[in-house]
């Protein structure tokens, strides 16, 4: 689905799964200075949207997915996950409920499949499972943004910044009122810089949430009942996870970043020594210049020197504790 703000000047397209979007439009770093100043708004219109209504809305939804939600108060955020059977991440959610609907956004083209999911699940319990996305797409403000929420939009407020559920018809005028419109290369490169796993870059067929930091933000360790629970339970209690999510500084000299699913290796063992993880998700900070997310085996030191690829050193700081 193409935004209608790639028709702004400067815009250049995204492509992969930000197909759809602007990478960015002509000045990246900009971008991000704005938006770490509170300033201006990114297009996710490409992200999927749904919907969940109905009076037993949140009480079917506590018992699919990870975190508590029976009591969420109407405007409150909040993260979630859906897990396999084993306990592996398959998808990631973030929510809010509005007092009659809760609304999620999700990584584009992932809704189908969530979807299916929820509605094989339904049994007797009252509530209608909904694609929102041809009708509505997700604005992301900053924190400190005082952009207003056009009334009757759905609302996400975090410690990040707030994500609107726009009317899709809505979305050209609103950027026009409330922009400059920043890209989502500049989106990343702060979700980077926070540290904050994204679906299918920090995600592969085998993470479980404590790999990533997320016990603390989309599990509640205090519920059950949910598919995947029982492998939660027995990391935090009997175990660790065997790989952790690592923050790198690159070395700023290379031309290239380093991309997905580059490898790992300790820079005492060079090129050729063992991979020990790989790269997540990359990205030029306007302030840090080259960094990056990775996923490093537990028992890589904390204070280990690393390699990306072939050449590019990288300094590790930790985001989940060994």
């Amino acid at each position: 689905m193409k935004s209608p703000l790639l028709s702004l000047p400067g815009a250049v397209p995204a492509e992969g799964c930000d197909e759809g979007v602007a990478a960015h439009y002509g000045d990246l770093f900009r971008e991000q200075r704005a938006l770490a100043d509170g300033s201006g708004l990114v297009d996710l219109s490409h992200r999927g949207v749904v919907t969940v209504t109905g009076s037993d809305r949140l009480a079917w939804l506590h018992l699919l997915i990870t975190q508590h939600v029976t009591d969420l108060a109407p405007g409150q955020a909040t993260d979630s996950l859906i897990l396999t059977a084993n306990g592996h991440i398959e998808h990631a959610m973030y929510l809010v409920d509005d007092g009659e609907t809760v609304w999620m956004h999700v990584e584009p083209g992932t809704q189908g499949e969530l979807i299916a999911y929820l509605e094989s699940m339904k049994f007797f319990y009252r509530v209608e499972v909904a694609d929102r996305t041809e009708d509505f797409a997700v604005v992301y403000l900053p924190a400190g943004s005082i952009a207003p929420a056009p009334e009757g939009a759905a609302v996400r407020e975090t410690a990040y910044g707030r994500d609107l559920f726009l009317p899709r018809a809505g979305l050209e005028a609103y950027a026009a009122e409330h922009g400059p419109a920043a890209g989502v290369l500049a989106y990343e490169a702060l979700r980077v810089e926070g540290h904050r796993p994204r679906l299918g870059f920090e995600t592969d067929h085998r993470t479980i949430p404590h790999e990533l930091g997320l016990i603390d933000t989309a599990v509640h360790l205090q519920k059950g009942c949910y598919r995947g629970q029982e492998t939660v339970a027995r990391v935090q209690n009997l175990g660790k996870p065997p790989r952790r999510l690592v923050f790198l500084h690159l070395d700023g000299s290379e031309v290239l970043l380093p991309g997905h699913g580059t490898p790992i290796r300790l820079a005492s063992d060079g090129a050729e020594g063992r991979q020990l993880g790989f790269i997540t998700s990359s990205a030029r900070h306007h302030e840090l210049g080259p960094i990056a997310l990775a996923l490093v085996k537990r028992n890589v030191p904390v204070d280990a020197e690393l390699l990306a690829g072939e050449n590019t050193a990288a300094a590790q700081e930790t985001v989940v504790e060994p």
